[in-house]
């Protein structure tokens, strides 16, 4: 009996002890919460409102339904848009996992100053985008460009980077390219963890770098590969800061602005340009939804080429 009374005593003084760590759990996390409803729960409940509203900040709201909706799948600058920022991921994704590869394998080789590769790596990554869409313009300039000067010395006419409908995009993704360091350094940090005995083992059956490459590192990095090409496949549909400053900022008119148009562009400019808030808010909801069937396809399609230490997912 006094075993059980002994027993029926700390029960309420463990209830006590564990609301006691839950409140100071929430209390710790509470301004990450307070930012979460506040900075990005409440501005999508209030999106999906003004994506059925007529409303240009000057004047309250009007409620239309969704003729917003029915506006943008009729907008001929909306599939302009679509294509455009669809043709650079097809084209940024694919080189960016590529370069951030080939780039951690040359650092997971070296043997010295591999600190000193990853900060110089790294470092572009901290380069405000502004700064990349200027830079941009200097590098890329068809005429006096350091690209086309570069090209030039080894006897290559390079192409009219920014004025030319058929390179701005290309001229683009060669731009992003400036920030793989951030790539570079989670591809590295996985290269780390491949068990070194798989190596040796291949060494053994004779299999060369090529062979040991695509059959051992490739399959074990897989899950470091796949969040990447899910995360900069978001980024480039999302692409906006390099190609405004480049192509639309301080009312540049001079280059093909047509090719650079991105959706996110475009929604910026319906909704802060020509004070379009209702139409912006259905534009954004349209991206959302475009970025999540996109995402859950990546991961249907491309899951069962992922190799995790249990097995394929």
């Amino acid at each position: 009996m006094s075993l059980a009374r002994e027993h029926a005593n700390r029960l309420p003084r463990r209830r006590s002890t564990r609301w006691i760590e839950t409140r100071a759990a929430l209390l710790f996390i509470s301004p990450w919460l307070i930012g979460l409803l506040v900075f990005t729960a409440w501005p999508i409940i209030n999106s999906a409102y003004l994506s059925l509203t007529d409303y240009d900040v000057i004047n309250d709201p009007s409620f239309v339904g969704f003729d917003n909706y029915v506006t943008l799948f009729e907008d001929p600058k909306v599939g302009l848009a679509i294509r455009n920022t669809f043709l650079f991921a097809v084209m940024s994704v694919p080189a960016h996992l590529v370069v951030s590869l080939a780039l951690a394998l040359l650092l997971n080789s070296a043997a010295k100053a591999t600190g000193f590769f990853r900060t110089a790596f790294f470092l572009p990554k901290m380069t405000p985008p502004v700064a990349i869409g200027v830079l941009l313009v200097m590098l890329f300039n068809g005429q006096s460009g350091l690209v086309n000067g570069a090209l030039g010395l080894v006897g290559i006419d390079g192409p009219a980077w920014t004025t030319d409908p058929g390179w701005v995009k290309p001229g683009l993704v060669l731009m992003s390219l400036w920030t793989v360091g951030a790539s570079v350094i989670i591809i590295l940090a996985a290269l780390r963890g491949v068990p070194q005995e798989l190596y040796d083992s291949a060494l053994v059956d004779g299999a060369g770098w090529w062979r040991r490459t695509l059959r051992i590192t490739v399959p074990m990095i897989s899950p470091t590969l796949f969040f990447l090409f899910i995360v900069d496949t978001i980024n480039a549909l999302q692409s906006f800061t390099e190609a405004y400053t480049a192509f639309f900022g301080a009312g540049n008119t001079t280059y093909s602005n047509d090719a650079a148009l991105f959706y996110a562009i475009y929604l910026f400019r319906q909704a802060f340009e020509f004070l379009h808030m209702g139409y912006a808010s259905a534009l954004a909801w349209l991206l959302f939804v475009i970025i999540m069937v996109i995402t859950a396809v990546q991961i249907l399609v491309t899951r069962r080429y992922v190799h995790y230490e249990g097995g394929q997912s």
